[in-house]
């Protein structure tokens, strides 16, 4: 039984790193990178869709992203949903493909990112520890009902523990790559 709750746990961390690296890709740097537009939805015949799902999504240079819609007649609302997408882009509908330039950073928009970034990691390490939190509980709650006893609760929750100081590790790491992706010029 408490190994269950320690692969729960494990389990329940892995997809919070995972969820992270999802939100950094999010965040954009200095260079087009085709997965800022993962989230961006686009009405193809009324259903909300996946930019990714009605064209080709891809980059064309360092600052250029391209989205070439399988259909054409979609074309106005490609560009639509990606200036309502709040991501600060600029699409360019030649009645082909759809150009979006990504503007080179300054200062202090690159400042900007990087705290957003770090802001990112913060909730993600509560997420971390949140799921600690609820796994030693859960071990509490073992030994309360006497199915382990008290050295074994410490020795599972020291386990639990180490997991949750690799995950957070994992997250520091994570951030100081993007931080310094962003950071780059």
């Amino acid at each position: 039984m408490p190994k269950t709750i320690i692969a729960s746990c494990e389990e329940k961390m892995l997809k919070t790193i995972e969820s992270l690296k999802k939100d950094f890709t999010k965040i954009r740097t200095g260079k087009a990178n085709p997965a800022i537009l993962n989230d961006v939805m686009v009405s193809y015949y009324g259903v909300p869709t996946p930019v990714s799902q009605v064209g080709s999504v891809s980059a064309s240079d360092p600052q250029t992203i391209v989205v070439k819609p399988w259909d054409k007649s979609i074309l106005k609302d490609i560009e639509k949903a990606i200036l309502t997408a709040g991501l600060g882009l600029n699409p360019q509908n030649d009645g082909e493909v759809v150009r979006i330039h990504i503007p080179p950073l300054n200062e202090q928009t690159r400042k900007d990112l990087a705290k957003q970034a770090k802001k990112v990691a913060e909730e993600n390490k509560v997420a971390i520890r949140n799921v600690r939190r609820d796994a030693i509980e859960s071990l509490k709650k073992l030994e309360k009902d006497s199915l382990i006893t008290e050295d074994e609760l410490k020795r599972y929750s020291e386990q639990v523990q180490k997991l949750t100081d690799k995950y957070i590790l994992n997250i520091d790491n994570l951030t100081k790559e993007k931080e310094s992706d962003i950071m780059s010029i």
